[in-house]
């Protein structure tokens, strides 16, 4: 029964980072292409091509990690609430 629940805590861990890595990534890559939105066409398109991989390193990152340690947390008060 102990291999479930470590099995359940870690998917669910591993599962919350993938998404925090997603979300964080893409909110990261919104904020940073604002910067870009004042330039003509062409120095638009540059900058976007400039910003976008340090923005999506940056936030999906911060999401793995976030995510990754909310996700444990859950977990494990998913399975503390199974013992009574």
């Amino acid at each position: 029964m102990t291999k479930n629940r470590v099995f359940i805590c870690t998917l669910l861990a591993l599962s919350s980072g993938f998404f925090g890595g997603y979300v964080g990534g893409q909110i990261t890559l919104m904020l940073h292409s604002q910067k870009c939105q004042n330039q003509p066409w062409g120095m638009k398109e540059l900058c976007n091509a400039w910003v976008s991989p340090g923005a999506i390193w940056q936030g999906s990152t911060t999401g793995i990690w976030t995510g990754t340690i909310l996700g444990a947390f859950a977990g494990g008060l998913v399975i503390r609430s199974d013992r009574h």
